[in-house]
């Protein structure tokens, strides 16, 4: 048995963006972006677990907050250009097209 989260897209894509993000080399003087830009991205991947395991105007809050670290984790690599960056935002954008549809 898998807990429902495990059989989403946007989780696993999710947590393939928070891992390579934690993985990434950042330019020195960009300390506080690679902190907030990590925590935003493990915030997708926190959200949606626990977003997957409620129901109703619960399960839609977590899966809305999970949106907006989409967004933030998405403003963070306009901010610090990593290698694979582009392909990133676009997996972050389709997790928050997946996550704006969970939400409604």
């Amino acid at each position: 048995m898998g807990f429902d989260h495990e059989r989403l897209d946007c989780y696993r894509l999710a947590v393939g963006v928070a891992q390579w993000l934690r993985a990434s080399r950042f330019p020195r003087h960009t300390t506080k972006l690679r902190e907030q830009g990590t925590r935003a991205a493990d915030s997708i991947v926190l959200n949606i677990a626990e977003g997957a395991s409620r129901s109703g105007d619960a399960a839609k809050n977590h899966f809305r907050i999970a949106l907006g670290s989409a967004a933030e984790t998405c403003a963070v690599l306009d901010l610090v250009r990593l290698p694979e960056s582009d392909e990133r935002q676009v997996e972050l954008r389709r997790i928050g097209a997946m996550l704006a549809v969970l939400s409604r």
